[in-house]
């Protein structure tokens, strides 16, 4: 029975690194661009959930503000901070990109505190269910399932749409896409506004996972992501997708099994240090 918990629990964490690391890829995937601030937008999403939540009393409202107001954010990270700088070699905007993050941080300690936020009313963060005698909380449940219908939607988007076909394709070939008509400014656009809605819903989950938002959150989260990415091979959606899952169930078995060696974290990324010394391109990636 604590193998299937361990590997239920795993998925559960892979399914929230998933949600974050997908938006990383699309950047990257599109514009070769390593994307840190993504990690101020997960902790933004995180706010604006635990602020409205606490405001209005609805949980649900909370979180649509949260995905909105991330998904806002993430198009104007695109329009103000690396268009203008997209002809520049890929580690300015990376520079960039860390600048953008640690004011983030500090625009977070300044407005909401150093010492975080919880919310007010949380029974998802006590309340369980046992699913053949695996304990699991709403909050686990409701990250799996939100991130199940969050990337297959955005699978059927982007196979069964003219939208998600344009931003395949110029994933692809950008210049042949272009010469089909596909405007690639519009690709990016939706790049930014659907991969930083996931993050910011991931970041109002761990929030109400953990019952707590602070200035720092995105930090753990966004390095363990880049690692994601890495091990799924760079621009790989569905590598990505894998190497979430997979270091969620490693993770969970390490937290056990290694506890007295080695954190959580130190686990993940040990595995990923293991892994790209035999697979240097990652789990999907090519030589």
């Amino acid at each position: 029975m604590l193998f299937a918990e361990l590997i239920v629990k795993g998925l559960v964490y892979g399914c929230m690194y998933a949600m974050m690391a997908v938006g990383l890829t699309l950047v990257y995937g599109l514009l070769r661009i390593l994307h840190i601030a993504h990690a101020g937008v997960f902790a933004l999403g995180a706010y604006m959930a635990v602020t409205v939540t606490n405001a209005t009393g609805s949980l649900a409202f909370g979180f649509v503000i949260a995905a909105a107001v991330s998904a806002v954010a993430g198009i104007a990270i695109y329009r103000l901070a690396y268009q203008p700088i997209l002809h520049h070699s890929a580690f300015v905007p990376m520079v960039v990109s860390i600048g953008l993050f640690i004011v983030m941080q500090e625009g977070f300690r300044l407005i909401f505190g150093a010492y975080g936020i919880a919310f007010d009313d949380n029974p998802w963060y006590v309340a369980h269910v046992d699913l053949a005698g695996i304990s699991l909380t709403y909050v686990e449940i409701a990250m799996v399932v939100m991130s199940v219908v969050l990337l297959v939607g955005f699978g059927l988007f982007a196979g069964l749409t003219r939208a998600g076909i344009g931003w395949r394709a110029t994933v692809t070939d950008p210049q042949m896409a272009t010469s089909f008509g596909v405007d690639p400014v519009r690709v990016r656009y939706l790049n930014f506004l659907f991969g930083s809605a996931l993050a910011g819903i991931a970041g109002g989950l761990v929030g109400l996972l953990n019952n707590y938002v602070e200035p720092t959150m995105g930090g753990a989260v966004s390095y363990k992501a880049l690692a994601i990415v890495v091990l799924g091979g760079l621009g790989s959606v569905r590598g990505t997708l894998i190497a979430s899952l997979v270091l969620g169930v490693v993770e969970s078995f390490g937290a056990i099994y290694l506890a007295d060696i080695f954190d959580r974290d130190a686990i993940g990324f040990l595995f990923l240090i293991v892994v790209l010394m035999v697979r240097p391109q990652g789990l999907l990636g090519r030589r």
